[in-house]
């Protein structure tokens, strides 16, 4: 990672970052056969080249290095980061699987979400956060938005922040609060849908990566992933696009306007029909990069009380959704 991005956790903070499916990270303090010794920004690929492993220290100068003995593990050898406690952290020694800021395993999955299929950098998503454990005073970025929800059979509080000055990615971060030093065969399609339902990600977007790993503000040597493997579920893409619409006024007033509000997929093209008792009206328009799009229309001589549908169609690429709202006139 750069140092636009981990400003979060404690001493040492157990992290599983992205991802979908199942991810299994026993974690221990026990060391490892080593063979490998990686410092500094230094990276390796392990297990058969499907994973990788790099030690990432970003926001510090102080000796810390990693080991790994070549399969799908590593322990924090040695550490001397010593950083605020109100600060970010030193360093991300981690493993993942896909896409990381360009650097790419054999198969590229990523819990970051982009807007692409791939990014040669900073992704322009969102990034999924699952706090395992923590130490310290340390927490999530941005806000706590809800509290204790009961996801998967496990209870998590929910924080969110927005993108900041330094990257434009959103961060969405759910921490157990129920602590745990090692987590196996956790079905992250739950979470992900969790996120979805709250617009913290969009269906459009694309999973590049899955990371498991340490944020390190003071020491951390010994901490250690005993084994770490990612499965995604193999699936086709659905050719339905998302809609959905709403009318600012249900009940307008007679030479008025009412607007069609449609939530779709980012830069869609948009077309509403409304269908008066006098003829239907259209109108076209593109979403915006957030997947918004505003229609207006005028209220002039309708028939009040006439209930008027209004039909909507999105399109993007090859993929296309309908949906429709309505409003019903009233007397001026």
């Amino acid at each position: 990672m750069t140092s636009v991005n981990r400003a979060l956790a404690l001493p040492a903070v157990l992290l599983l970052a992205g991802g979908i499916l199942a991810v299994s990270l026993p974690v221990s303090s026990k060391a490892a056969t080593t063979t490998t010794t990686l410092c500094n920004s230094q990276t390796a690929p392990v297990g058969g080249g499907a994973y990788t492993i790099g030690n990432n220290e970003w926001g510090s100068g102080a000796p810390e290095c990693i080991t790994t003995d070549g399969s799908a593990d590593f322990t924090v050898a040695n550490s001397s980061i010593a950083k605020a406690r109100d600060g970010a952290p030193g360093g991300y020694p981690a493993i993942y699987k896909g896409c990381h800021w360009g650097a790419c395993t054999n198969v590229a999955y990523d819990i970051w979400f982009n807007q692409t299929p791939t990014t040669s950098g900073a992704p322009n998503g969102t990034e999924l956060m699952i706090w395992l454990n923590h130490h310290g005073p340390k927490r999530p970025y941005g806000h706590r938005v809800a509290s204790n929800v009961s996801i998967g059979g496990r209870s998590y509080n929910v924080w969110f922040g927005g993108p900041r000055a330094r990257h434009g990615w959103n961060t969405v971060s759910y921490t157990m609060t129920t602590r745990t030093a090692s987590v196996s065969k956790l079905d992250l399609q739950a979470l992900v849908a969790d996120a979805v339902r709250r617009a913290y990600i969009r269906r459009s977007w694309y999973l590049i990566d899955v990371e498991a790993g340490f944020e390190l503000w003071q020491g951390g040597a010994g901490l250690a992933t005993n084994s770490f493997s990612v499965n995604v579920a193999a699936g086709t893409r659905s050719r339905h696009l998302a809609c959905h619409a709403v009318m600012s006024h249900s009940h307008p007033a007679d030479h008025s306007t009412t607007d069609v509000v449609v939530r779709t997929a980012d830069r869609a093209e948009v077309t509403t029909v409304a269908h008066f008792k006098t003829g239907n009206r259209s109108r076209k328009l593109r979403a915006t990069v957030h997947g918004r799009a505003v229609i207006p229309y005028g209220v002039r001589d309708a028939l009040a009380g006439y209930r008027v549908r209004v039909s909507v169609t999105v399109r993007r690429g090859s993929r296309s959704g309908t949906c429709s709202t309505w409003f019903t006139p009233r007397p001026a």
